[in-house]
């Protein structure tokens, strides 16, 4: 699904389907469980993974799951209530007491702490180590390593991966790659076609696009799916609900445009901000500045309207600026229709200084109204 043309018609056009008398949206199975006219037929739909329990299977979620795969240009996929859910049901499947895990430090901070934390107390390690270099990957990798874990591009600094390069490593060391791709979307990028065994997304943020629904999707092979389908799947019970799988399709249907949308604003706002003279750095993979924006061409079709910046180590003068701002609202999300602010730290040196970064989420508002914001709220704040 590389061609974004057909991505348009896939996220939009469903076929006439008189099982539900040709309504043009898949009707919510607001149902706990299916029932049957005979045992045979119900021992048949278990043993076929059909329709039996909503915490299995689920028509309208079904639903939801065959696009996203077909998007992804993955085989199955798999929805959770939440993206954290996708994460830990994902991990779960692969790792085991005595096994290594090998992560990017600058992944989500709740699978960083998954990883690095709570399963220590189940006899799994994790080292985390810089995305962007493939040799310190490797170095990191060892005899019981069985996961190289990815977020590309990560969510506060930008910073991106190779990813043919770490699959193909991985391959070679005979473990398994897992990739966090919230950032890019399917729309924009397909880890799976780079030779990344399994993609997961958070499906609260572009994919659901209304800030009203949480979801996670884990997305792959038929067969790497299947492996935790009947275990992590079912026994977690970290299941996504019909009514929030018909609010995440709604979103789907508008995904292809909304993030031609956003990436119209995320580079007029990064441009704006790179022109600046007392912002220092602009985190973006869309410029041209940013150190890894070839190889952000080679594996992305495009890029989102997240980004950062750095201006200064004054932190009450870079807060004075976010409450200043009217279009940007101050919160931690992003992938809504609202343009969003936060601010955070980044470690400077081995000595623990850290260093505040801005983020800011550049929603569906016209990019001329979000740049006049920010000029605003630069001069109220004392930059200049």
């Amino acid at each position: 699904m590389n061609d974004r043309r057909r991505q348009h018609s896939l996220v939009t056009h469903d076929q006439h389907d008189d099982r539900h008398y040709g309504a043009v949206h898949v009707p919510v199975y607001d149902s706990s469980l299916f029932t049957f006219p005979s045992v045979a037929k119900m021992e048949k739909a278990e043993a076929d993974g059909g329709y039996v329990y909503t915490r299995g299977n689920n028509p309208t979620v079904h639903e939801l799951e065959r696009k996203l795969a077909m998007l992804e240009g993955g085989e199955r996929a798999r929805c959770f209530a939440t993206g954290m859910g996708a994460v830990s049901a994902a991990l779960l499947s692969i790792v085991r007491t005595g096994d290594h895990i090998v992560c990017v430090n600058q992944a989500y901070g709740p699978a960083r702490k998954l990883m690095g934390n709570y399963m220590r107390r189940f006899g799994v390690e994790a080292d985390f180590v810089d995305g962007s270099d493939l040799t310190a990957i490797e170095a990191a990798i060892g005899l019981k390593t069985k996961l190289l874990y990815l977020e590309s591009p990560s969510s506060l600094l930008f910073e991106l991966q190779d990813l043919r390069a770490c699959a193909e490593l991985a391959r070679r060391h005979g473990i398994r790659t897992l990739i966090d791709n919230t950032w890019a979307t399917p729309y924009y990028q397909n880890p799976l076609n780079l030779g990344i065994d399994l993609v997961v997304h958070s499906l609260t943020k572009y994919v659901g696009g209304h800030s009203d629904a949480m979801g996670g999707v884990v997305i792959g092979s038929a067969e790497r799916i299947g492996e935790f389908d009947r275990n992590e799947l079912i026994l977690l019970g970290s299941v996504m609900q019909p009514q929030t799988a018909a609010l995440i399709s709604r979103g789907l249907r508008t995904l292809p445009l909304r993030m031609e949308r956003h990436q119209i604003g995320g580079k007029a706002v990064a441009e704006y901000l790179e022109s600046l003279p007392f912002v220092e750095r602009v985190r973006y993979p869309g410029l041209p500045s940013h150190p890894q924006h070839e190889l952000a061409k080679v594996q992305m079709t495009g890029f989102g309207g997240l980004l950062s910046f750095e201006a200064g180590l004054d932190k009450e003068k870079l807060v004075r600026f976010i409450e200043w701002l009217t279009y940007f609202r101050i919160g931690f999300s992003w992938g809504g229709y609202e343009s969003l602010v936060s601010i955070q730290e980044r470690s400077a040196d081995p000595h623990n200084h850290s260093v505040p970064v801005v983020r800011l989420y550049v929603g569906l508002e016209e990019p001329e109204d979000l740049i006049s914001d920010l000029d605003e709220a630069f001069r109220a704040a004392g930059f200049n």
